[in-house]
């Protein structure tokens, strides 16, 4: 079998921490993303190997096994178990090991033959089961980018992983880092075994106009002076669309409008949602004729007695 070397796909060496591991990741999966390379096959496949290589190296046990076993990691397990069976029935005393000959290098390589003759050998002949073994089907990762607005709707969203469309549904309120599982949706199983399973993480970017805290919003909306002191309206913009408020008389700078259930919508609880806040910025005028400075001037006179 072919060796895929997963550091080299990602552009890193054995060296790369988690976070450099991750940061490739996202960058090669933008540049190679099908929605934006929809007819070219080398992206496509530049993708699936790039998804397969951060399921493995972002994950601190799988990562480890890949070290020590190569390509065949995800049977790491079994062939330390089986090489245990063995030293059990053996009374770990002086029969001869059954994997001498099997060495296994950085590159998964083994001297033997292929993989399928090899784990034959292991769970087969050497053991009189006359079978080979089963196991689940590798797990994939896969990361998804929404927008605030587009987290903030339920909707069907369409991607390919390792050459497999999947489309889903995504729930209103969806949050920034949260991680889903697609039971089934892995790799094929081997010899019968389950297929692996699908983790989507999903990435909100943020927005230049509100930020979220949990499920309340918070935007700033600017008012002049004299809607300050005297009270008046003002327009907030909301991610339903713009509301006309109430400026209370004596507003301060930095304070809080607060729209009740106007925020970002609670995950699967259908007609619920957090609150908006509106923090008021007064604009000081700078332009002020004449008259409007005398009549600030008698103002101040007037505050002082």
């Amino acid at each position: 079998m072919a060796f895929v070397d997963y550091y080299s796909t990602l552009g890193l060496d054995k060296t790369a921490s988690q976070e450099d591991i991750k940061k490739a990741y996202r960058k090669l999966a933008r540049k190679y993303h099908p929605d934006l390379n929809p007819d070219d096959e080398a992206a496509k496949k530049k993708f699936q190997e790039l998804n397969e290589a951060n399921e493995v190296l972002t994950d601190p046990e799988n990562r480890k096994k890949y070290d020590q076993y190569g390509e065949n990691w995800k049977h790491g397990e079994e062939y330390e178990r089986t090489q245990q069976q063995y030293r059990g029935r053996s009374g770990g005393s002086t029969q001869q090991n059954p994997f001498e000959g099997f060495d296994f290098d950085y590159n998964g390589n083994y001297e033997t033959g292929e993989y399928s003759d090899f784990f034959e050998q292991l769970f087969g002949s050497r053991f009189g089961a006359g079978r080979k073994g089963s196991f689940k089907g590798q797990d994939y990762n896969a990361e998804v980018e929404l927008t605030l607005q587009q987290a903030s709707n339920t909707h069907q969203q369409t991607f390919t992983v390792n050459g497999k469309n999947i489309r889903i549904t995504i729930p209103a309120g969806v949050q920034d880092g949260q991680k889903i599982r697609l039971k089934g949706q892995g790799a094929t199983g081997v010899n019968g075994g389950p297929n692996g399973d699908l983790y989507i993480t999903f990435h909100i970017l943020p927005d230049s106009r509100f930020d979220r805290r949990g499920d309340d919003l918070y935007s700033k909306i600017e008012i002049d002076l004299f809607t300050a002191l005297l009270g008046g309206e003002a327009i907030v913009e909301t991610l339903g669309g713009k509301i006309k408020v109430k400026v209370k008389s004596g507003t301060q700078n930095g304070s809080k409008i607060r729209l009740k259930e106007k925020g970002f919508p609670v995950y699967k609880q259908e007609g619920k949602f957090g609150d908006f806040y509106a923090e008021v910025m007064v604009k000081i005028p700078n332009d002020l004729s004449e008259e409007q400075k005398k009549l600030f001037e008698q103002a101040a006179a007037l505050n002082k007695k």
